[in-house]
């Protein structure tokens, strides 16, 4: 099986497994019991604490753990409206951002809150002046996550952030795809809350953290006891938190050969798929993205029927975001950059990760090759 579905979920690291393990067994404590079983489960919880502080710039107090980057953006958007209850509230965000996100913001419209969608260009971009006309007085946050997940696409975050931060309106970053594979510090980026999660980065699935500016607080998503706190009520998922910490460490050591080689693997695909099938588009080609992610258009071939085709030979790639799985509707990043509907269907993800090898993509462009030869032959 040849896997580049990255931007999906990752296998998780053999050296993060290693350090996990432990944790499901022997080292099986409460973090929450002061016995030494329970206080060594606490003291690897505040060693991964630490070890995300320091890999985005934050202080340790300033990482809350959860489940997922869902979870994360989820506090933020009903933590918002409980704070400004009774208050005209308005947010800003993009078309292009996470359904976490773009439901969050439906949600909180049927409450009253006012929301603006942010237009793209045809890579998926933002403009900032748009962003800086959109503005009001009532405006209490801006959510404009920091990478795509269907197009890879990098927003202006930092320059977002020092905008917000001169008006002292508070700004998320959902970086779920980014941290782990690009630089993210979130002093640099001026944001106030930062969601991201462990199994973008080798890490395992069903652990995440939300970084949120110390002086602010959100109010509890569950409650319970005072785990993380008082901030999370829940007992940690001790196992998956020490995954977290290790898989982000090893990402940040391995992140710059990593994105040399992924940049490396898509241009090559790019120029290969080209000479193999020359009316294909690529999307969110011509701005700054993430290393390993590539979104395909054909002209006669629906991107389903070419997944389906893959799978068969053993290749695992997506038609979008995993969110939208067994959707029939097509994706909304794709539309807000200008496809028609049935462009958008005929697209595929290709997502290169740390265990893809040059001779991977070279099956994957021969496979797409055969696959659109015979869908479009048989037409």
């Amino acid at each position: 099986m040849i896997y580049a579905d990255n931007a999906s979920t990752t296998k998780i690291s053999e050296s993060v497994l290693v350090k996990m393990l432990p944790f499901l067994q022997e080292q099986y404590g409460n973090a929450s019991n002061q016995y030494s079983l329970g206080a060594r489960a606490m003291r690897s919880i505040d060693q991964s604490r630490k070890q995300v502080a320091k890999n985005v710039g934050a202080e340790s107090s300033e990482i809350v753990f959860t489940s997922g980057g869902s979870e994360g953006n989820s506090w933020v958007f009903q933590g918002i409206a409980a704070l400004y209850e009774g208050q005209p509230v308005h947010i800003i965000t993009s078309a292009v951002e996470h359904p976490s996100v773009l439901n969050a913001c439906l949600a909180l419209e049927k409450r009253g809150v006012s929301v603006t969608y942010l237009s793209v260009d045809g890579d998926g971009r933002i403009s900032v002046s748009d962003l800086e006309s959109s503005l009001r007085p009532e405006t209490k946050l801006v959510s404009i996550m920091l990478a795509n997940n269907e197009l890879g696409t990098i927003q202006p975050i930092t320059e977002i952030g020092g905008i917000l931060k001169a008006r002292g309106i508070l700004f998320h970053t959902d970086a779920v795809q980014a941290v782990g594979h690009i630089p993210v510090n979130v002093d640099c980026m001026h944001v106030d809350f930062l969601t991201a999660s462990a199994h973008k980065f080798n890490g395992a699935k069903g652990t995440g953290f939300i970084y949120i500016r110390s002086g602010l607080t959100l109010p509890n998503l569950i409650f319970g006891g005072k785990q993380e706190s008082g901030r999370r009520a829940g007992t940690e998922n001790v196992a998956g938190i020490v995954a977290l910490g290790a898989a982000l460490e090893e990402s940040i050591s391995m992140m710059n050969s990593e994105a040399a080689k992924k940049t490396v693997l898509v241009k090559e695909t790019i120029e290969e798929l080209r000479a193999g099938i020359p009316d294909i588009e690529f999307n969110g080609e011509n701005t700054e993205r993430l290393p390993g992610i590539l979104s395909v258009t054909f002209a006669n071939a629906s991107g389903e029927a070419m997944m389906h085709l893959l799978d068969l030979k053993g290749i695992c790639v997506s038609t979008g975001s995993a969110c939208h799985s067994g959707n029939d509707e097509p994706s909304h990043v794709l539309l807000a950059i200008g496809l028609t509907e049935q462009q958008a269907k005929s697209t595929i993800r290709i997502s290169y990760g740390r265990y893809n090898k040059k001779e991977n993509a070279s099956f994957i462009v021969s496979a797409i090759c055969d696959s659109y030869s015979k869908i479009t032959t048989n037409k």
